[in-house]
């Protein structure tokens, strides 16, 4: 694995600067990244990159810098707001990471103990699970005490020192990929799409363990929305993880999805999982609430009927004609078209370029859910305005979308320009 160190400084509140960056070349991943912007460094890229991690002699990496060694000095705090006690040295045995169970509140200590005293769970470890919508990908973010997940982690991780401390200073652990296609500049990412989501400064690109796209320490979990302790890593310690299936779901109940983590390795998901999904920030979260779904094949999802029901709507809207969508994004998706319309630039929407708002589906070619699945996008003017190109579509529209609360995929890094979705409620009258 190599390490890389990159000089820096990090502001207090803003971290607006990178800082004393440690970058650790992914070995393995289950990253979101459909790999259709061509970046560098994808979660398997590099195979021989797997040995060498927290010791040993500096050696140039594939940049000309020289790698860290064990010797290197303490980390600096990047951000005293959001940290936690730094772990030391690691102590004690690593564990497999082979369940993942996510419930939509935290979990009840009575159950925690109901699940350890099951046959074949060998140790359990709460952590805190939210998905953050960044780029029109819905990802995993975990919360976790550093100095006790770390022992779900391989073997180079674990012992990686630094990106511990650095997870405990307030910085992120995230796939290479999913961070190459999201990080700017300064390397930090917004987790959500709401304007004053949280920005974390990335310190480690880590391989991640499977489903989990990034990991942040326990006190992000406020700032981010996400539920604190509603998630359990279980190691069934070299015992098949399918054998616990049955009674671990008959103890959680249905409403709580248990995936085989050998299984999501191979293929990016568990297909026998009812998956879950609580999407956080203050649009997403109010407007979705708890998203659970099976895989179908082919891309294809099945949103729970109920969830359905009380959330999606085929409605008229100005320009398009009628359109199925989240009945929230009514309002504002007619303002927007309405003021299109009255601006004399409805010619600028093409309603045969119209690719649709709901689509119960992953991303093409990964596992990744989009905005799509739960209505609150929309595609626009398709054939000109493809991924990485910057568009065809007339600004003075993206404008006006922009003013009634939507974010466009063309001010992204890769750019999608077709893409709009809602990125804040605002009051229509």
């Amino acid at each position: 694995m190599r390490v890389r160190r990159r000089a820096g400084r990090v502001g207090v509140a803003g971290v607006a600067a990178a800082a004393l960056t440690l970058l650790l070349g992914a070995c393995s991943g289950t990253g979101a990244s459909d790999g259709s912007d061509g970046s560098a460094g994808s979660a398997g890229s590099d195979p021989g990159s797997a040995s060498g991690s927290a010791s040993g002699s500096a050696s140039p990496s594939p940049t000309g810098e020289a790698t860290a060694t064990s010797s290197t000095p303490a980390v600096p705090v990047a951000d005293p707001e959001h940290a936690v006690d730094p772990p030391g040295e690691r102590e004690g045995r690593l564990w497999s990471a082979d369940v993942l169970v996510q419930w939509d509140k935290p979990l009840d200590d009575a159950l925690v103990r109901r699940i350890n005293r099951l046959r074949g769970v060998a140790r359990t470890e709460r952590i805190g699970l939210g998905q953050v919508s960044l780029e029109n990908r819905v990802l995993t973010v975990a919360a976790v005490d550093p100095g006790d997940y770390r022992h779900f982690t391989r073997a180079e991780v674990a012992d990686l020192q630094e990106a511990w401390d650095r997870v405990a200073g307030g910085e992120m652990a995230i796939d290479e990929s999913v961070a190459k296609r999201l990080a700017d500049r300064d390397g930090m990412i917004r987790l959500g799409t709401d304007a004053d989501a949280p920005r974390l400064h990335v310190g480690a690109y880590t391989p991640q363990i499977p489903t989990i796209d990034m990991v942040v320490n326990t006190a992000w979990a406020e700032d981010i929305e996400m539920a604190s302790g509603n998630g359990l890593l279980i190691s069934t310690d070299g015992a098949a993880p399918a054998t616990i299936r049955k009674p671990l779901q008959r103890l959680v109940g249905k409403d709580a999805s248990v995936q085989m983590l050998d299984v999501a390795s191979r293929i990016g998901l568990d297909p026998d999982a009812r998956l879950t999904a609580v999407p956080t920030g203050d649009t997403l979260g109010s407007l979705v609430g708890t998203y659970r779904y099976r895989v179908l094949g082919g891309g294809r999802i099945a949103p729970e009927e109920s969830w359905v029901a009380a959330n999606i709507r085929t409605e008229a809207v100005p320009i398009l004609g009628t359109v199925t969508c989240h009945k929230d994004l009514f309002p504002q998706l007619r303002a927007a078209l309405l003021e299109v319309q009255q601006r004399g630039l409805a010619d600028e929407i093409d309603p045969g370029q119209y690719a649709g708002c709901f689509y119960p589906r992953f991303i093409a070619d990964t596992t990744t859910l989009s905005n799509h699945a739960f209505g609150l996008a929309l595609d626009l003017n398709v054939s000109g305005n493809q991924r990485g190109s910057v568009g065809e579509i007339d600004r003075d529209v993206v404008a006006i979308f922009k003013t009634w609360g939507f974010a466009w995929g063309g001010d992204w890094r890769w750019t999608d320009p077709m893409h709009f979705e809602l990125s804040e409620v605002r009051a229509v009258r």
